[in-house]
């Protein structure tokens, strides 16, 4: 297609420097605004390669992108930073990221008002470790190149074309807000409404008799020798669940680096395949950021993040995954009294009562409402009975977050994206110090391989925690893995420690760490940092950070099975081979249960002949023509676990094969004969291919059918999920969760060759033909030759936009 060529011009004002401090001329009473200037070339797909001459500029054209790339997403984003969501919306509406838990527009709005009352992300913007000049520059250039956008364009997208709340006024503090609240996902953002509800004791709600109810417990433990009967008392998963760790969630990735020893080029291999929601708070963009001579990268950026995420420059690759690590470590705080009074080795304190006012929106216009949320020098107090942390006659508690305590983020991905290898990316990631919830896996062109967990972890040692947890904090650790402290001598002998090498004190150093480097290759799927090559056991770091000789998910064994089989038939992982693996759909659980015809067996044992039939004809894949993958997807959803379900228990010592030997027992019988029932009540014939159930469901997609599916249960590393959907609504299984910005790059002589996808497309309006473009060759299982250099940009472009 002809490039076609438009121009954005505007008018500013000289700048002048003047002994160090820039101002504006004499004659010149408002300097204006900063001068940007930057390209934004579009190819195929939608995909804007930017290229500026400085910092802001290139966070300009990544803004402008963004605007039109996500216009709906971007602007709830920063109606979220503001906490306006109730003004604009309604307080009692739901608010769901589809990642953290659901909460209601107000509690959202209660917190970030006080976040912005106690000028949180104001005060990080000016410490001494906070974000670095470039990265202030490039987040004040995005905010510019957003409001650019929406002052020269129609909004067209229909799910917010007429909203008034978008406005070209965003400003670098509402990107900074934006930003600040991602990180705190998986720590305060799983307690939004617990802070806001949370309030002492009274006669009419004491708080702690609502507690046993909630996670099946008849009572708290007294004394430390009562927790282990209590723990098993618990309802593991529901607390997991609670705490954002539920094992059935859809949040999560695999990725797999090839060392050069491993691979048939000599240089290093990635695939990389987060599984993130398709709709909403955390989809991804695509896009190519160049300063000429002194930047140039390429891969995805969660929306209203300028940097890139996840990618690869002409050196280095990577990807992430969610990583197993804590981020915050609840504080128990013993009472003087029902109230908010405790007692400290410097003597009494007391919880700090806030008010917050939050402007909510009426039939008749808008009207200001007070809440009120308590605070401790850790963090902020919730109230949460389903999570052992209720607010009772006796204790209270708060919540220290480690990711609440920087603003990092953006530098450390600027930081990894300059890298020259998988060693420099680390060095990178440990001095930005801003990685708040993932792994890191990597390839460089040297064929070095690399995983790391360096994410953002509270310095809580195994020795410290065993000294300080209370005893409902030792049941927490039980059965979460998460220590309840001593809050009353938080500030002393049981605060967090500090390591000299880590970015700023509370957090692990690097050298607490665990990180392996290798020739071969390393992956990780969601499960701990212990097993990231069956020859690398990473053990003896602190608990906090994830379990170490504990079972793996039948997803990891996947992930893992596919380059120990590639490497078994073949030698070697070629850049073809790796990328295949993407969409091989082979389902681990099912190759273990097949064996010796035990899945055959425990069908037979229903009596269902024609559904046994379809189950014993199936090839065991998740292939959208595969017949019978809709069986055993419903079976493994109800199937027991443990013992009950295997023959052959876990086994620390052979940990990718274990366990195994699947039991036709009455629970597992009753399993399959539900399953079965379920897949009839779908209305499709038995026999029918699993892309007639699993199809596109974000919004404006067409119904296509979609290989992959369950992950960590059934094994699949092409893990999908519905949840929520948009569109499709009359199939079984629209959609909108799992694999989303998938990349496979390679090494060749003159540096990167990357292959991608992005599942959903890189425009959420559905009149745009860059919509659901990709999300078709996600169904033809095809890929995306992603133009990285000059003359692969020049042959697929499709626009050129100078902005000025």
């Amino acid at each position: 297609m002809d490039s076609l060529v438009r121009r954005a011009t505007r008018s500013l004002a000289p700048l002048v420097l003047l002994g160090g401090v820039l101002s504006a001329p004499a004659a010149v009473a408002d300097p204006g605004p900063p001068a940007y200037d930057a390209t934004v070339r579009i190819t195929e797909h939608g995909i804007p390669h930017i290229t500026a001459g400085d910092w802001g500029s290139l966070g300009y054209g990544s803004g402008w992108a963004t605007a039109g790339e996500a216009t709906c997403t971007l602007a709830d984003i920063l109606l979220s930073a503001r906490g306006e969501r109730s003004r604009w919306l309604g307080a009692e509406k739901t608010y769901d990221d589809r990642v953290s838990k659901t909460t209601t527009n107000l509690d959202s709005d209660v917190l970030v008002g006080d976040l912005h009352n106690r000028q949180v992300v104001e005060k990080l913007l000016d410490s001494p470790a906070g974000p670095s000049a470039r990265a202030r520059e490039m987040v004040r250039g995005y905010a510019a190149g957003v409001n650019e956008w929406l002052r020269t364009h129609e909004i067209t997208d229909p799910a917010c074309a007429d909203a008034p709340y978008i406005k070209p006024d965003a400003t670098e503090t509402d990107v900074w807000y934006g930003v600040y609240l991602a990180n705190l996902i998986a720590s305060a953002g799983q307690f939004v409404s617990e802070i806001n509800q949370a309030s002492p004791p009274s006669l009419t709600d004491p708080g702690l008799p609502d507690l046993p109810g909630a996670l099946g417990l008849p009572s708290l433990p007294t004394t430390a020798a009562e927790v282990p009967a209590a723990a098993a008392k618990v309802d593991k998963q529901a607390l997991l669940a609670s705490l954002g760790r539920d094992p059935e969630s859809d949040f999560g990735s695999n990725a797999t680096a090839i060392g050069g020893e491993s691979s048939s080029t000599g240089r290093g291999m990635l695939l990389g395949n987060p599984h993130f929601p398709w709709q909403g708070r955390y989809r991804f963009t695509q896009q190519h950021l160049t300063i000429p001579g002194e930047y140039d990268v390429a891969g995805a950026s969660l929306i209203g993040s300028p940097a890139v995420n996840i990618g690869w420059n002409d050196d280095v690759a990577w990807s992430h995954t969610v990583s197993t690590a804590y981020r915050f470590t609840p504080y128990e705080y013993t009472t003087l009294g029902p109230g908010t009074r405790y007692l400290t080795p410097d003597g009494v304190r007391k919880a700090e009562r806030r008010e917050v006012e939050v402007e909510v929106k009426t039939a008749s216009g808008t009207s200001t409402v007070t809440e009120d949320l308590y605070r401790t020098p850790e963090g902020y107090v919730v109230d949460s009975p389903s999570q052992l942390m209720a607010w009772g006659p006796q204790s209270f508690w708060a919540i220290r977050d480690a990711n609440a305590e920087h603003l990092r983020t953006i530098d450390t991905f600027l930081g990894m994206g300059g890298a020259s290898s998988a060693g420099d990316l680390l060095e990178r990631q440990d001095a930005g110090g801003g990685v708040p919830w993932v792994n890191t896996i990597a390839a460089d062109r040297h064929g070095d391989a690399l995983y790391a967990d360096h994410s953002v972890v509270p310095h809580v040692t195994d020795q410290l925690a065993s000294r300080c947890m209370t005893v409902v904090g030792r049941l927490l650790d039980t059965v979460a893995g998460l220590p309840g402290l001593d809050g009353n001598r938080a500030g002393h002998s049981c605060a967090w420690g500090s390591d000299e090498a880590a970015q700023r004190p509370g957090i692990f150093g690097p050298e607490h760490l665990p990180d392996v480097q290798r020739r071969d290759w390393v992956m990780n799927a969601n499960d701990s940092h212990w097993l990231p090559n069956p020859k690398a056991r990473l053990e003896g770091y602190p608990a906090i950070i994830g379990c170490e000789r504990c079972e793996r998910t039948m997803r990891t064994q996947m992930v893992a099975g596919y380059v120990t089989d590639q490497l078994a038939a073949h030698g070697v992982e070629t850049p073809d081979s790796l990328a295949g693996h993407e969409y091989d759909n082979r389902q681990r659980a099912a190759e273990v249960m097949k064996a010796d015809g035990a899945l055959d067996r425990v069908c037979r044992f229903t009596g269902e002949k024609e559904a046994c039939g379809v189950l014993a004809r199936w090839d065991g894949r998740s292939d959208a023509t595969s017949v019978g993958t809709a069986i055993f997807t419903e079976f493994v959803q109800r199937a027991p676990s443990g013992l009950q379900l295997w023959r052959v228990p876990f086994d620390a010592d052979d940990p990718l094969n274990t366990p195994r030997g699947l039991r036709t027992t009455p629970s597992t019988i009753k399993a399959m004969k539900d399953a079965i029932a379920a897949v009839e009540a779908t209305g499709l014939p038995i026999d029918s291919p699993w892309g007639d159930y699993q199809v596109a469901g974000d919004r404006g997609a067409p119904p296509l059918p979609l290989g992959g599916g369950n992950g960590d249960l059934a094994g699949n590393a092409n893990a999908l999920a519905s949840r929520n959907p948009a569109q499709n609504l009359d199939h079984a299984r629209p959609i909108t969760y799992g694999s989303s910005h998938i990349q496979a790059v390679s090494f060749g002589p003159h540096g990167a060759e990357p292959r991608t996808i992005l599942t959903y497309g890189q425009h959420e309006n559905p009149a745009s033909p860059w919509s659901s473009d990709q999300t078709r060759l996600f169904s033809e299982e095809k890929w995306v030759d992603f133009p990285w250099t000059d003359a692969q940009i020049r042959a697929d472009l499709v626009e050129t936009v100078r902005l000025h």
